[in-house]
């Protein structure tokens, strides 16, 4: 039986360099919320591109449900 392969949409990767004092605030927020660092970090990236007008809402996702009442 041959295998299914499902593709999931690729991430770029990059190396980051961080102070290891807000690297450790970091993980420790992340902790607190359940996600891993990488995850905290995309959580607040795509956050701060919200807010800042840079990211539009996502068709079907609540944001745009709120904006469009």
């Amino acid at each position: 039986m041959p295998v299914r392969c499902i593709e999931m949409a690729a991430k770029k990767q990059f190396l980051l360099r961080i102070d290891p004092k807000l690297f450790l605030l970091l993980e420790q927020w992340a902790t607190d919320e359940f996600r891993s660092v990488n995850g905290q970090l995309e959580f607040l990236l795509r956050d701060a591109l919200k807010r800042s007008g840079r990211l539009k809402a996502e068709p079907g996702s609540e944001a745009e449900k709120s904006s469009e009442a």
